[in-house]
């Protein structure tokens, strides 16, 4: 398994673990209250399975102070940081969200977006990048309501996958499953 590395660009500490080599490239955010190494399961079938780059981005030290443009600014760096000029970009729960501020306002760095357990947040979506969203069919603190609301803003470029019998942790309790899910709507084989 893959360290956790620390960038510190103007003195904030963001953990982030780079993996894989020269395939389709994918940033993931974790969600609040998780480590840098979290979504790592997920990941490892990404990089070993189909040749994907997997960036994870934790977040910083003192983030709870940080807005959500502040922690989008962060994975942008880091995706600088590890030479990513273009990647899709995506994340886990809060992760999702700041994956959708980086999106909504870094369009030129996002090859699409990509939202594992939707919240609830009034985050415009881009204009023009494709979108998946992916549910646990359990989750009670992201219900289906949330994702149905992104594809109804923009149904020509909003996709949503349901992983059946899952709940808000469905990247750890069903890894396979998510990362096929992934990797088959991105259709990289």
């Amino acid at each position: 398994m893959p360290d956790i590395q620390i960038f510190e660009p103007d003195g904030r500490a963001i953990p982030f673990i780079d993996e894989g080599g020269d395939g389709p490239a994918l940033a993931l955010i974790v969600d609040r209250g998780l480590e840098a190494d979290a979504l790592g399961t997920v990941a490892h079938f990404l990089v070993e399975e189909e040749g994907f780059r997997v960036v994870r981005i934790g977040v910083r030290a003192g983030a709870d102070a940080a807005s959500r443009p502040e922690l989008a600014r962060d994975a942008v760096d880091v995706l600088g940081h590890v030479g990513l000029g273009r990647a899709w970009v995506g994340g886990h729960g809060f992760g999702g969200t700041v994956a959708r501020v980086v999106a909504a306002e870094h369009e030129d760095r996002v090859g699409g977006l990509l939202v594992l357990a939707a919240e609830d947040e009034q985050v415009p979506l881009p204009a023009t990048l494709p979108v998946l969203v992916i549910q646990g069919s359990d989750d009670d603190a992201s219900p289906a309501a949330y994702a149905d609301r992104l594809r109804d803003a923009a149904p020509e470029r909003v996709s949503v996958a349901t992983i059946a019998a899952a709940g808000r942790l469905f990247p750890a309790t069903h890894p396979g499953e998510t990362a096929a899910t992934i990797e088959a709507y991105l259709g990289w084989d």
